[in-house]
């Protein structure tokens, strides 16, 4: 079966081919023989019912420094041009993104939209990880100041990060005699309306962070991404170091817990965070993590996305 793919993602000659997700998804849908097109959110439309977007017919190839050819661009109707769209670009979760997925609720799911756009706008990181509180460290969700202190005075160590962030940006760890979280909530509160997430420090994290990949919902693969000295994020983003793992009886408890829901809402490719045998975040927007797997294990869980698509189209 050969499928129109049109791939919603940041620019492409932006990317770092040996670590992005995306790329990896875009050789195998190639390998397969489905034809491939490449367009920025910015350059998608609503127009009179129609959902459009100028993009441009892309090969892509595993070479540094000339990974892809884009042909001249065209104008596409992701209603009736394509099978299926990948919606891939990078968060933050913002009111752009937000707007993107009703967009593309338009078209879904005549055409496949992978994740399911309504889904991913009711199911951010870090409140969809809510709905399992039984699987997560204590976690306070606020902009009240009092709230706020007394658990940190219940907890000590504290977790703040913004609520729709990406990529371990703006995540503080404050140590009970830290006199800062004042000064920090002010410069939250002045960037945004929007509550924090506040949760109990784990420990944990210094013997990594697992990202947990589950395709359909079914658990398939894990890498550990462990902080860099001096730093309490894990996140590659800010320096993290992949490695090689094996899943806990605890995490394939919490992967079977959350599998069905994934599967019931059309979330085919999902990345979870786990700590210490806790959930942190269900990942759902543009996950990451293919091309470590991969290197560690020699698994390539791109082919189990395609072929979930696959079967989903037929």
């Amino acid at each position: 079966m050969s499928l129109r793919v049109a791939v919603q993602m940041d620019p492409i000659e932006s990317i770092n081919i040996d670590g992005d997700s995306t790329f990896a998804m875009m050789l195998e849908a190639q390998k397969r023989g489905h034809m491939l097109w490449h367009y920025h959110v910015r350059n998608l439309s609503l127009r009179a019912g129609r959902v459009v977007a100028w993009g441009h017919p892309v090969e892509v190839r595993r070479e540094k420094g000339n990974h892809f050819t884009l042909g001249a661009p065209v104008e596409l109707d992701l209603g009736t041009d394509v099978d299926v769209v990948l919606m891939r670009q990078d968060p933050p979760f913002d009111m752009a993104y937000i707007t993107a997925t009703h967009i593309l609720e338009h078209i879904h799911p005549k055409t496949l939209v992978v994740n399911d756009p309504a889904h991913v706008r009711n199911a951010p990181e870090k409140l969809f990880v809510t709905h399992f509180p039984e699987l997560m460290p204590e976690t306070l969700i606020t902009t009240n100041m009092a709230e706020i202190g007394r658990f940190r005075a219940k907890h000590g160590d504290i977790i703040v990060k913004p609520l729709f962030g990406n990529g371990g940006a703006g995540v503080f760890h404050l140590k009970p005699e830290d006199p800062n979280l004042g000064a920090l909530m002010e410069m939250f509160t002045e960037r945004s309306r929007e509550p924090v997430m506040v949760q109990q420090y784990l420990p944990a994290v210094r013997q990594g962070d697992k990202r947990v990949i589950l395709i359909d919902g079914e658990v398939l693969g894990a890498i550990n991404r462990v902080p860099a000295a001096g730093e309490a994020r894990s996140n590659m983003h800010v320096g993290g170091r992949p490695e090689p793992t094996t899943l806990t009886d605890r995490e394939r408890e919490i992967c079977a817990r959350i599998g069905p829901a994934l599967r019931e809402r059309g979330l085919i490719f999902v990345g979870i965070d786990v700590i210490g045998g806790y959930l942190t975040e269900i990942n759902v927007t543009s996950p990451t993590g293919l091309q470590e797997l991969a290197r560690f294990d020699g698994i390539q869980l791109e082919r189990n996305i395609w072929d979930v698509i696959e079967a989903k189209r037929a």
